[in-house]
């Protein structure tokens, strides 16, 4: 059962409270992309994904030059797969603080290995 209870978040005073559920992410400090600041991401949308999405992830992480003998356990293709959800380009991991980054990758790879 997933636990929806309302998190104690600082946010703007246009941003309504968000709930804690599988796949979002809240961030330690307001992060700022474009002009636009977020206080979390939601990767629950992950499920949704078609084998069509994922073959865009793969040619956005070959286009960006990437390789891997498993790019499945990369930085680069987990971003990749992580825009595709929140229809965002990758760019916009490119400043994410290192520790909510690597809680977008583990989100995505969980996923991946479910």
């Amino acid at each position: 059962m997933k636990d929806t209870t309302t998190l104690e978040t600082p946010v703007e005073a246009t941003q309504e409270p968000i709930e804690k559920k599988e796949g979002v992410i809240i961030f330690k400090k307001p992060y700022v992309f474009e002009g636009t600041t977020f206080m979390h991401i939601d990767l629950s949308g992950i499920d949704e994904l078609t084998g069509e999405d994922l073959l865009e992830a793969d040619r956005v992480y070959s286009a960006g030059g990437n390789m891997s003998p498993i790019p499945e356990l990369s930085m680069g293709y987990a971003f990749a797969i992580a825009a595709n959800v929140l229809k965002q380009p990758t760019q916009f991991f490119d400043k994410l603080p290192a520790k909510e980054a690597i809680i977008v990758k583990n989100t995505v790879i969980t996923f991946l290995n479910a």
